[in-house]
């Protein structure tokens, strides 16, 4: 087994050697502006754990990696536009680089390139590979646009608000896991226990998220801090606060958050900041967290595998809940 480090290496090498310097150029750079930006990586890394696990090589899970970063990829250009995001990863977004059709295009172009990389799979394993990548794929459209849904809604239970982000985020994730473990020969039960170990780390990574908006540092993070509040965006946070808030509390979020409402940025930020402060809003999300990533482990426990081989997926479980960026 390989280290979390050294997937990551060998992920962005790969990405290094992708020929993506075609004409024309206005298709094109974005594509390489937007790969190259870094990340964590974590999609492509958890899908060669996953094989490396169940005993297949880097080598025979690599291209449905390297598709399955170009798809994420693709998904945060789509997001920044819809989003109306300035920044990704510390860079100016796509379409504030270029403009919105041109990273529209980009995207789609990105969508079929990842296609291009699954079909370079084992024939006997490309079924359920692309039977798995079109479920999540389509799962990710339908978290995309519930969250957009949301903006107009005002009754949001924290149920709607899980739901959401398990489809937006986490299936990416447990899907990742399951097309590594695919490759890899597991056997059903263990790639179903893999799978809601995904899920259940995913939605735990996106509550981080949520929290790391309003708590992080803007520079570490690599995106405008407090952007989901200036956005007026559902979050856990938010809802939490409505769910536990006093009169003086939500009058104060309703004001903040009012669609016609004229605070400056961050006087905006700062005094919803001092209302998830005042409700303790900041540890629920943290006890939040830490249920979905208990939940998580303890499918990662059923999977028929030595500890050993175990090691770095827990590691990664780890690393995503102490992250501060």
């Amino acid at each position: 087994m390989h280290t979390i480090e050294e997937y990551q290496r060998i992920i962005n090498q790969r990405i290094r050697e992708l020929d993506i310097v075609k004409a024309p150029h206005e298709l094109y750079e974005p594509i390489k502006y937007t790969i190259e930006l870094g990340g964590k990586r974590l999609r492509p890394t958890l899908c060669l754990l996953a094989a490396e696990m169940f005993g297949a090589t880097i080598e025979d899970a690599l291209s449905s990696a390297i598709a399955i970063e170009i798809f994420h990829n693709f998904t945060l250009i789509h997001d920044d536009i819809m989003d109306q995001a300035p920044i990704r990863r510390g860079k100016m977004s796509v379409y504030r680089k270029w403009n919105e059709n041109i990273a529209i295009l980009s995207g789609d172009a990105m969508m079929a390139m990842a296609y291009q990389y699954l079909l370079k799979n084992n024939p006997d394993r490309l079924y359920p590979i692309i039977e798995t990548f079109n479920k999540f794929a389509i799962e990710v459209c339908e978290g995309q646009q519930f969250d957009m849904n949301f903006e107009s809604e005002n009754n949001l239970l924290l149920s709607d608000y899980i739901h959401m982000i398990r489809l937006k985020t986490s299936v990416l994730i447990a899907g990742s896991l399951k097309i590594g473990a695919i490759i890899g020969g597991a056997q059903e039960e263990d790639i179903q226990n893999l799978y809601a170990f995904g899920e259940n780390i995913g939605i735990a990574f996106q509550l981080k998220d949520d929290y790391l908006d309003v708590f992080s540092n803007q520079q570490k993070f690599g995106k405008q801090t407090g952007g989901d509040i200036l956005t007026n965006k559902k979050t856990f946070l938010l809802l939490k606060a409505y769910e536990l808030a006093d009169l003086a509390s939500k009058k104060e979020l309703d004001t903040c958050f009012a669609p016609d409402g004229n605070l400056e940025p961050g006087d905006k930020i700062e005094r919803v900041k001092a209302v998830y402060r005042k409700l303790k809003v900041k540890d629920e999300t943290e006890k939040e967290m830490y249920k979905y990533y208990r939940l998580a482990l303890t499918f990662l426990d059923k999977i028929q595998l030595p500890s050993s081989h175990k090691t770095e997926i827990t590691k990664l479980a780890d690393n995503l809940m102490i992250r501060d960026v």
